[in-house]
């Protein structure tokens, strides 16, 4: 039950860059240099999408076929009896060389009801931003309606009506399941999510692909999955980060994230969770110490903490994101 490290999933996107392969260079990633890759599942149990355990004795064993094994010890006895053998999150990195289309994710209740899935709420945390970068969160107006939101698809002015924020690098964001949101160029962030790779797609800034086509829209399914009273207010976190203490960032029904500033030594007591924790290392160099093992992690690269352990030594220098079940 050491710390677990994964080879990360890359996955192309037309709103790509260089950058995300900059940041996973130390990791050893086998990549297509004529593709434009946009995200990488870092940790992952979606079908098709589960991630390879890259160290220990662990090596090479997918991480479904690990739970598989020691179920509880792993996850922890109560996410182990509500999720069974599926990992609970999907951790990703993501770099955004062009806006991502405006899009909207469904709840549980809808997910369940069209696709037989959860829905998905996620939490962005920003790494990097160019100057001027921005994200798209909800509505400008928080009384627009069902029908002025309609005439503006039809209209093609949906870019028009969603609520623009200038971000920076440590700036957070919680994403609820109905809220509509975009990224634009030149900002690199880590996103924590339920696990499941469900989007209806709004708006894609009029772009086309090599053979000049649209990519397509989901136009019917997303007005029944959208909160319009969801906004940039609501969905922004404030925190002040303290020297080798965890600080909550978000605290939800589907994950909790902190972040902790290492300088020098940080001991985790982890003794009261039932659950695995991740760490993902924004910025800088630690080494991470249990019972049963010591993983060092650099920028870009997360770990995974099974749940039977309980207590942590964390030294070096760096920023960790910290997310766990509550």
């Amino acid at each position: 039950m050491y710390p677990i490290k994964f080879k990360p999933i890359l996955k192309q996107h037309i709103w790509g860059g260089d950058a995300l392969l900059e940041m996973k260079k130390g990791q050893r990633i086998r990549v297509d240099k004529s593709k434009v890759y946009g995200e990488s599942w870092d940790v992952s149990g979606i079908d098709g999408n589960i991630s390879v355990i890259s160290n220990g004795f662990f090596k090479g064993n997918n991480l479904q076929e690990a739970i598989e094994v020691y179920m509880g010890e792993i996850v922890g006895e109560s996410v182990f009896e509500r999720f069974g053998l599926s990992f609970p999150l999907l951790l990703k990195t993501l770099h955004c060389k062009d806006k991502t289309s405006v899009q909207v994710h469904p709840d549980d209740d809808l997910a369940a009801e069209r696709h037989n899935s959860c829905g998905k709420t996620e939490m962005w945390y920003i790494v990097s931003a160019e100057p001027d970068a921005t994200l798209y969160i909800g509505f400008k107006d928080s009384k627009i309606t069902r029908e002025q939101y309609i005439d503006a698809v039809a209209q093609g002015t949906v870019a028009e009506i969603i609520e623009p924020v200038t971000v920076k690098a440590g700036d957070a964001f919680i994403i609820p399941s109905g809220t509509v949101h975009s990224i634009s160029g030149g900002v690199t962030l880590i996103e924590i999510q339920q696990p499941v790779d469900l989007t209806y797609r709004i708006f894609d800034w009029n772009r086309v692909d090599e053979k000049g086509n649209s990519r397509e829209l989901h136009t019917a399914y997303a007005v029944d999955a959208i909160d319009f009273s969801s906004n940039v207010a609501a969905c922004k976190r404030e925190y002040k980060s303290r020297k080798n203490e965890a600080v909550e960032i978000v605290k939800c029904d589907y994950f909790t994230c902190n972040i902790l500033s290492v300088e020098g030594t940080a001991e985790r007591n982890l003794s009261s969770l039932d659950s695995f924790v991740l760490y993902y290392c924004t910025e800088g160099e630690v080494e991470i110490v249990t019972d049963d093992g010591t993983e060092t992690i650099r920028k870009g690269e997360v770990v995974l903490i099974p749940a039977d352990a309980n207590e942590i030594t964390i030294a070096g220098t760096a920023t960790l994101l910290e997310y766990y079940i509550d």
